[in-house]
């Protein structure tokens, strides 16, 4: 096999592995995110979720001025937009195919944009999708931020259980050892097969069940390797940051931002001042 073809048989499995090693993983955190606590910034988050949600099925206008609590909260955390832009991007199928069928059984003509009418089922997906990008986004720009260890600290301090938030912190790190599985098959199949080898449904099906046999062989590994260090059911993390009154100030901050978004509707009355202005 050629070079080339090694190094990208090589490269194809872990790259998506390895960015959902990094989400989660960031014991460093920087920007004025840092300051916060890790509470704080998962109670905004899921008001700001709950904001999302709250709004009609055609509110498309109400939902924009939202973008900027994950904009915000991003530019906090010194997180490169483009990166949270291809974590949404994964998202974007499941939205489209929620509101897939949509437009053929909402056919109501809601407005009309250039002389071509806008039926009630388009209004709907953009608004589907709208919310998609949203919740996903925030949720991304909170891991990230935040680290998934310290993630996990923060639930189990908000009353979440703690074996629950043990799983949480396993399962992204045993998705890396299963990734690191997953990559070293495909490249020795790809060493075996040749440059025209290709992957059958059969061979599919016999990765599959090899990397089922080889990923319980390596957790069951893993789990001994634990209990001989000492595990009781709880990984250690970094001790938590108090709760400060900074962390209340941006709890307040957020849940009146978001009241007045979702009870003022800033965005129809600002196109009504534009249109007085412009009469």
């Amino acid at each position: 096999m050629a070079p080339a073809a090694q190094a990208a048989a090589v490269s194809a499995v872990p790259n998506a592995w390895r960015d959902f090693a990094t989400l989660g993983t960031a014991t460093a955190r920087t920007g004025l995110a840092a300051r916060l606590d890790a509470r704080a910034l998962v109670l905004g988050t899921f008001a700001f979720i709950l904001t999302v949600v709250s709004f009609d099925r055609y509110a498309v206008a109400g939902l924009l001025p939202l973008l900027a609590f994950p904009l915000l909260m991003a530019a906090l955390a010194d997180i490169d937009l483009r990166w949270v832009l291809r974590k949404v991007l994964l998202a974007a199928p499941f939205a489209l195919m929620v509101g897939l069928f949509n437009p053929w059984f909402d056919q109501r003509v809601m407005l009309e944009l250039a002389g071509v009418p806008i039926t009630g089922g388009w209004v709907s997906l953009l608004a589907i999708v709208l919310r998609v990008v949203l919740t996903v986004a925030a949720a991304v720009v909170l891991v990230a931020s935040v680290g998934l260890p310290q993630l996990c600290v923060a639930l189990e301090r908000l009353g979440l259980p703690r074996a629950l938030a043990t799983q949480l912190l396993l399962l992204q790190r045993y998705a890396v050892v299963l990734g690191g599985e997953a990559a070293r098959m495909r490249l020795a199949h790809a060493l075996r097969a040749g440059p025209k080898g290709r992957l059958t449904l059969s061979v599919y099906a016999s990765l599959v069940g090899h990397l089922l046999l080889r990923a319980t062989g390596r957790g069951q590994r893993i789990h001994q390797a634990m209990l001989a260090r000492g595990f009781n059911g709880r990984l250690p993390t970094a001790p938590a940051l108090p709760w400060r009154w900074v962390d209340s100030v941006f709890l307040l901050g957020c849940v009146a931002a978001f009241l007045l978004m979702r009870l003022a509707e800033p965005v129809p009355w600002l196109g009504q001042m534009l249109l007085k202005g412009m009469m």
